[in-house]
């Protein structure tokens, strides 16, 4: 597939997915269908590459259960294939260089940068909960709409919610202090009645040039 093709496949998928709110609940994913959204998810971008997400993939009917009433009841969180929480971690400088060997050894990224990359974390979070939290937030976004744009991409629906009760999804999905549940996201197959992609503003209002 040539570059053009690819990206106006991008454009379509883009131009054509929607929030879904109803989803068949008697639909199913394989496990290996849910790793490869994960996978495809983790191909997102992260500051020094610091890969600081974590996904909950949420498919048993007692967990559903358990996420749904943390969810304000919506019906999605248990009618979805697999209701995904995703997990914003804050920065750790310690477990950076472990991520970086890869790229070290993959013979691109220079073995003498790594310790920069370490301590620039370490002062750029290390002392500000604040920016930590943002960078948690930041990478666990980036994550979830590569994951949204691969689920479209398999003809599947999916559903980024915010309303929930974030210390309850922590409690019951046992998040540890550093972690937090930046969205749930449903994952399955379009039940008839969702709406379309609703209008977006006109680029005049949302884009300028400097």
């Amino acid at each position: 597939m040539t570059a053009p093709d690819v990206a106006t496949d991008i454009a379509t998928l883009l131009e054509g997915r929607v929030s879904a709110n109803l989803f068949d609940p008697a639909a199913r994913l394989a496990a290996a269908e849910v790793e490869e959204l994960v996978h495809l998810a983790t191909r997102a971008p992260s500051a020094y590459n610091l890969q600081n997400w974590r996904f909950v993939a949420v498919t048993s009917p007692e967990a559903k259960a358990r996420l749904r009433e943390a969810a304000y009841g919506q019906a999605k969180v248990s009618e979805a294939a697999v209701t995904f929480i995703v997990v914003g971690s804050h920065p750790e400088a310690a477990t950076l260089g472990a991520r970086l060997r890869p790229s070290v050894e993959a013979g691109f990224m220079p073995a003498d940068m790594v310790g920069g990359w370490v301590d620039a974390v370490a002062a750029a979070y290390g002392a500000d909960p604040v920016a930590a939290r943002d960078e948690a937030v930041r990478s666990a976004t980036l994550a979830a709409s590569f994951m949204m744009v691969a689920a479209a991409a398999r003809g599947l629906a999916s559903g980024p919610m915010v309303g929930f009760d974030p210390a309850k999804v922590a409690a019951e999905f046992d998040l540890t202090e550093g972690e937090v549940p930046v969205m749930l996201l449903a994952v399955g197959r379009a039940a008839p009645g969702n709406w379309p992609q609703k209008p977006r503003r006109p680029l005049r209002e949302v884009l300028s040039h400097a």
